[in-house]
């Protein structure tokens, strides 16, 4: 279970763990906000840098580990801020190349700000994604929807929802393991049959498991509420004025190059 077990480990040992979470939350929130705003692509460079090196050094996460979950959607990201620049439009043309008669690929300086302002958005914005979910564990932000009045069943759902999706990921990673020792994905017309097995499998499974967790919760005298007790430290004022400061650096930055 790679995404369950080491994203809430890391989030359950983080060095900020205890670090009230509506800090936490108005830090990273803000910096969502904030990249959203941003003119240019100097901001959500800035932004990534600043809130990568807190998530390491402060919160004292794995740099390798980070670098490998921070890959995945930028590698996405990348590829679509390099069709954004070889398919807009533009005036300034900076470099032109005649794949076919018909179709040629042409890099203006209008595309190339364009996908850059785009990639440094999604940079910016992951990191701070990245940051709640590296800092924050998920039972803490149950507790603040919980605090925010968010309805019970919308908790409830969400927290059955969070737990079995990755049970059933790592379901499915072990079918998939036993049918390619068993070769099972050699051949075209093998590789169809296997993953047809496959996704019935993880459907009886799901549908078993539905079954199990109603019988479970009715055994338990299961009402329609899960218990939550949540507790937190109190918010340190230290720490939500470096916070503030930090995002009033951030507007500031805006305003100034937003020329």
């Amino acid at each position: 279970m790679f995404a369950h077990d080491f994203l809430e480990e890391a989030a359950q040992h983080n060095a900020l763990l205890q670090v009230h979470p509506y800090t936490k939350l108005l830090l990273g929130i803000g910096s969502i906000i904030l990249v959203l705003f941003t003119p240019n692509y100097i901001v959500p460079c800035f932004l990534a840098v600043t809130l990568s090196s807190v998530t390491i050094l402060l919160a004292k996460i794995n740099l390798k580990f980070y670098l490998k979950l921070l890959g995945i959607p930028l590698s996405f990201a990348f590829m679509s801020a390099l069709i954004i620049i070889f398919l807009s439009e533009g005036v300034t043309k900076i470099w032109s190349i005649q794949i076919f008669p018909w179709f040629t690929l042409t890099v203006t300086e209008e595309s190339l700000n364009h996908g850059l302002h785009i990639f440094a958005r999604v940079f910016g914005g992951m990191c701070a994604l990245f940051f709640i979910s590296l800092t924050t564990p998920m039972t803490d932000l149950f507790g603040i929807m919980k605090k925010l009045k968010v309805p019970d069943l919308f908790i409830d759902l969400s927290m059955i929802i969070y737990r079995y999706i990755f049970i059933f990921m790592e379901k499915a990673r072990q079918i998939y393991l036993a049918q390619q020792m068993r070769l099972g994905y050699t051949k075209p017309r093998e590789a169809l049959n296997s993953y047809s097995m496959l996704f019935g499998s993880i459907f009886i499974t799901s549908w078993d498991a539905g079954e199990d967790l109603i019988h479970a919760m009715d055994c338990r005298c299961y009402n329609g509420k899960y218990a939550k007790m949540i507790t937190y430290n109190p918010v340190e004022w230290r720490s939500l004025s470096a916070v503030s400061l930090y995002l009033f650096i951030i507007i500031g930055m805006i305003l100034w190059t937003s020329g």
